[in-house]
């Protein structure tokens, strides 16, 4: 026999890249490598605000405001605020043992992802501990509260989910509800 008798492998067959079968085995690897490079760009361009520099700064942070929380329990304080929008006001009072506070008080609302989002408000309360304070439209949002005195020598904090709760009272030491 001679080898030109033979027929050879593929002969008359169409060229590989016009199969489809070679595509759809290649989009695989192609999707993953595209997703990888913007994965990066975006790891990148973008900054991580949830990343602490100095940990150590930040425990002592941590020990200052459990401190400010008992100093609260010693208080026995108690604030509680409504937001009308109707109105765009922040109203409620703060009270310390039963008793009215009339001592400046900072407010703080700090949004849970952006932080150029958030709020320090300054309130007066009147002699029996109310306020009202004008503020924009509140955004939609699950808003962490700090109330501290004005001198930052106690603190109350909880989380506020507005407006799927139209309020928010913060007892000192008492159990968050989730």
């Amino acid at each position: 026999m001679h080898s030109a008798s033979l027929p050879l492998a593929g002969a008359g067959a169409a060229p590989w890249y016009t199969h489809r079968w070679p595509w759809l085995l290649m989009f695989g690897p192609a999707f993953v490598l595209v997703g990888g490079a913007f994965a990066g760009y975006l790891a990148t361009t973008r900054p991580d605000a949830m990343v602490v520099d100095d940990y150590y700064k930040q425990g002592k942070a941590i020990n200052q405001d459990l401190r400010r929380d008992r100093a609260a329990t010693a208080l026995q304080l108690a604030f509680e605020a409504r937001y009308d929008p109707a109105s765009a006001t922040l109203s409620g009072s703060i009270r310390s043992a039963g008793a009215p506070l009339a001592a400046p008080i900072y407010i703080y609302l700090a949004h849970p992802t952006q932080p150029a989002k958030d709020l320090r408000l300054l309130a007066t309360p009147d002699a029996a501990g109310h306020f009202s304070l004008a503020l924009p439209m509140l955004e939609r949002a699950h808003w962490q509260v700090v109330v501290e005195g004005s001198r930052r020598e106690w603190r109350l904090a909880r989380s506020w989910s507005w407006p799927r709760r139209q309020g928010v009272e913060i007892l000192a030491d008492a159990p968050e509800a989730r």
